[in-house]
C-alpha cells in the first residue's frame, strides 16, 4: 500500500506492508472555489459586518496592509493584488505593505517577488517587520497579563489597518489568522517572548482549536484590539493550497466565521490512541525547517499513546534553521526532560523557547523520528531527535518493537488535520 505524504514541493510516497492495518486521518476535503478572484472581490465588496473596503478607505487615508511571511502557505500573490485593486483610489505612496515576520528572518527581494508578484514589489513600499528594533515600534501599554505591548510603528501610524492571513488550527494559539497578524506578526520581541513564555505554553488550554480560556489567544486578541484594526481578509485552504473560503470585513466577526469553517474540515475525532503515528508537516512552505516541523509533531502527539512513537517527514530545506535561537536552546540540554527544566527556570526568556518547550513535552510522551532531505543524522541527534533515513525501515523496526496488533495512524497532510481523542 502506497501513501503520499505532503513533503516539500513534490510530496513523498511511502510503501507500507499490504497486510498492515492503518488508520489514515485526513481533513474533510473541501474543493477550491471555482473562481478565486471573483470570490475575493465579492468578499471585499460585500464584507462581513463592515462597509465594503473601497468605501471604508478615503483618498486622504494612509493604509497599512499586513501580510504573512514565507513560512506560511498564505496565497499572498492571489490576494494582495486584489486588495490593492480595491484601493486604486488611494495614492500608492499612501500604502505600505508590512511583512509579518514575528521573530523570523526577513525575506530576500526574490522571495518577496515570489510571494507578492514583481509588480507589487516594484510599485509599493514594503516594510519587513523587525521585532528587535525599538525605534520602529509603538508602545500600547501593558496587557491584562502584565506584559508590555509593542507593535510596528508604521502600522500604528496608518489611518486604515488591514490584516490578512489564513485560518487553520494552531498548536498553541488555538487558530491562526485574525489577530495573529498583529501578535506575533508585527509585535516587539518582548511582547512575543512573554506571550509565548513557559507558563503561558504550559497552560492546558494553550492547544489546537482552543481560543476561549487560552491565555495565549486571549492576550493576542487583547493586543490586536488595542491597535484598532480596520478590516480583515482571511482565507482557508485545502491540501492543494486552493482557497476554499474568503472571510473579509470586521476583524472579529469575519475571523469567527472563518474559524468555524476551518474547524469543520480540519478537526477529526478518533476513537483511541495509536502506538505509531506517521505525519508530515503539510509540505512546503510549512516544512521549510525543523522549527516549523514541531507543529506536525504536535498534531501527531494528540493521538499517540504514552510511550508510543512519532515519525515526521519534513523536508527542512532551510535547515534547523541557523537564524533564531531554537537550535542553540536545544544544545543547552542532553535530554528533553533537562530541556524542559531549563526552559521553566524563573527568568529564562529566550526567543524560540516555545518551540523547544513544546518539542520537549511531546518527547516526554513519545519518541520522535525525523525524515528529512536536508538535515544530517548528526543534526537531527543534536536536536535531541531520532534520525529516520527511511520511513519504511523505521516503521519495520517499530512494528517489531510494539509487536502484533500495533496500532498505526498516518496524517498525510500533517497539521492540516488535527485529530483529537473522543472524550
Amino acid at each position: 500500500m502506497k501513501v503520499r505524504l505532503a513533503y516539500g514541493k513534490e510530496g513523498l510516497w511511502v510503501d507500507l506492508p499490504e497486510e498492515l492495518e492503518v488508520k489514515i486521518i485526513e481533513p474533510k476535503f473541501v474543493p477550491g472555489l471555482p473562481d478565486e478572484e471573483a470570490a475575493i472581490r465579492k468578499a471585499l465588496r460585500e464584507p462581513i459586518a463592515s462597509p465594503p473596503l473601497r468605501e471604508l478607505v478615503r483618498p486622504s487615508d494612509t493604509v497599512a496592509i499586513v501580510f504573512s511571511d514565507i513560512t506560511r502557505p498564505m496565497p499572498n500573490r492571489r490576494v494582495i493584488p486584489l486588495i490593492l485593486e480595491e484601493l486604486s483610489h488611494i495614492p500608492r505612496q499612501n500604502i505600505v505593505l508590512i511583512n509579518a515576520l514575528g521573530t523570523h528572518r526577513p525575506q530576500t527581494r526574490q522571495e518577496l517577488e515570489e510571494m507578492l508578484g514583481p509588480e507589487v514589489v516594484s510599485n509599493y513600499t514594503i516594510i519587513q517587520h523587525d521585532c528587535h528594533d525599538k525605534s520602529a515600534l509603538y508602545y500600547l501599554g501593558e496587557t491584562s497579563f502584565g506584559h508590555p505591548a509593542w507593535v510596528n510603528k508604521a502600522y500604528m501610524e496608518a489611518s486604515v489597518k488591514i490584516l490578512t492571513g489564513f485560518i487553520e488550527p494552531h498548536f498553541f494559539a488555538g487558530f491562526s489568522g485574525g489577530p495573529k497578524a498583529v501578535l506575533p506578526g508585527i509585535a516587539g520581541i518582548d511582547t512575543i517572548l512573554l506571550n509565548h513564555g513557559a507558563e503561558m505554553i504550559d497552560s492546558p488550554q494553550a492547544t489546537w482549536g482552543v481560543t476561549e480560556g487560552n491565555p495565549i489567544w486571549e492576550e493576542i486578541r487583547e493586543v490586536a484590539y488595542k491597535t484598532q484594526p480596520s478590516f480583515l481578509v482571511n482565507v482557508t485552504l485545502n491540501r492543494e493550497k486552493q482557497i476554499t473560503g474568503v472571510f473579509a470585513g470586521n476583524v472579529w466577526e469575519a475571523h469567527a466565521q472563518g474559524v468555524k469553517f476551518a474547524a469543520a474540515s480540519a478537526m477529526v475525532e478518533v476513537e483511541e490512541p495509536f502506538d505509531i503515528v506517521i505525519t508530515s508537516n503539510s509540505g512546503y512552505p510549512l516544512d521549510i525547517n525543523l522549527y516549523q516541523a514541531v507543529k506536525g509533531m504536535s498534531a501527531a502527539a494528540r493521538v499517540v499513546k504514552e510511550g508510543g512513537s512519532i515519525i515526521i517527514a519534513a523536508e527542512c530545506r532551510d535547515g534547523i534553521p541557523e537564524h533564531g535561537e531554537y537550535k542553540n536552546i536545544l544544545k543547552m540540554a542532553s535530554s528533553p526532560a533537562e530541556l524542559l527544566e531549563i526552559i521553566r527556570r524563573p527568568g529564562f526568556l529566550v526567543q524560540d523557547q516555545w518551540e523547544a518547550q513544546i518539542q520537549a513535552l511531546i518527547q516526554l510522551k513519545a519518541d520522535v523520528y525525523v525524515k528529512s532531505s536536508y538535515l544530517t543524522e548528526g543534526q537531527i541527534r543534536e536536536a535531541l531527535l531520532k534520525p529516520c533515513p527511511s520511513i519504511e525501515e523505521t516503521l519495520g523496526e517499530l512494528l517489531a518493537k510494539y509487536g502484533p496488533g500495533a496500532k498505526v495512524c498516518i496524517l498525510p497532510e500533517g497539521p492540516q488535520t488535527i485529530p483529537y481523542l473522543r472524550q
